[in-house]
């Protein structure tokens, strides 16, 4: 088998119906994975599940829900008999100043960025591990990194989901299953549209630190998703990588 050959392989990306889960989902299904595309909107999951093309397929979910997790898998192993590749890319931000934040906007973050990774996961490790290749590829952010005022619940999420992910690949590293997170940087996305529109300086702020001096786009984030889950990334795990165009590296 070559070594981004994903033949036969099956990868859940949760909000992969667009942004960086659709550029993800993307890059695995041109290795030839079956890929489950999952979000609550349905007309979106359609048109994903349209662009991906082959064997793909959408599952419409609120992974809020507690419940949702296990019925998810259940449902994946059910229409795709397996599960070895989990994406858990779902997420949102509420942009206010720590000073403002309230507990239910605090709640709604952490559950929706962290605590449905962690269900999720929890659900999907017997498939995972059976499958005797799992990969984790959990989506951070580069404010997994860094502070910026107007994000701290999101901030907070993110820098969790990286410690999130260490724990997996220190457990699971003997059990064929590695864990990585990606950082995208800042991406052309409907969230970070909405950013733009909600804090004015911040394009300007990202051309000027990023020495790329362009934003990145969904598809940027394909190649390493395909590689996280390939054989190539067969002795890698545990990793926080960024996608960021060099923002990251600049002091």
């Amino acid at each position: 088998m070559a070594l981004f050959d994903l033949s036969g392989r099956v990868a859940l990306v949760t909000g992969g119906n667009g942004g960086i889960g659709l550029g993800m989902a993307k890059g695995l299904a041109s290795c030839g994975a079956r890929v489950v595309v999952t979000g609550r909107d349905a007309a979106k999951n359609d048109a994903a599940v349209a662009e991906l093309g082959g064997e793909a397929f959408a599952l419409a979910a609120d992974l809020r829900d507690p419940d949702a997790p296990a019925r998810l898998v259940a449902e994946v192993l059910a229409q795709a008999g397996r599960l070895g590749i989990l994406v858990n890319n779902a997420g949102m931000n509420i942009r206010k100043r720590p000073e403002l934040i309230t507990d239910e906007d605090w709640a709604t973050v952490l559950d929706t960025n962290l605590t449905s990774a962690m269900r999720l996961t929890r659900a999907a490790y017997p498939a995972l591990k059976a499958s005797g290749h799992g990969r984790v590829i959990n989506v951070g952010s580069i404010l997994s990194l860094f502070g910026v005022p107007f994000s701290p619940a999101y901030g907070a999420s993110k820098g969790a989901i990286v410690q999130y992910t260490r724990s997996l690949a220190t457990a699971w590293a003997t059990e064929g299953i590695t864990a990585n997170a990606v950082l995208p940087g800042w991406i052309d996305t409907d969230l970070t549209r909405r950013g733009r529109s909600e804090v004015p300086t911040l394009h300007d702020s990202v051309l000027g630190r990023t020495p790329m001096k362009r934003w990145g786009v969904p598809q940027d984030l394909a190649g390493i998703a395909a590689f996280l889950a390939s054989d190539a990334a067969a002795f890698v795990t545990g990793t926080a990588i960024p996608v960021d165009g060099g923002f990251s590296i600049i002091g």
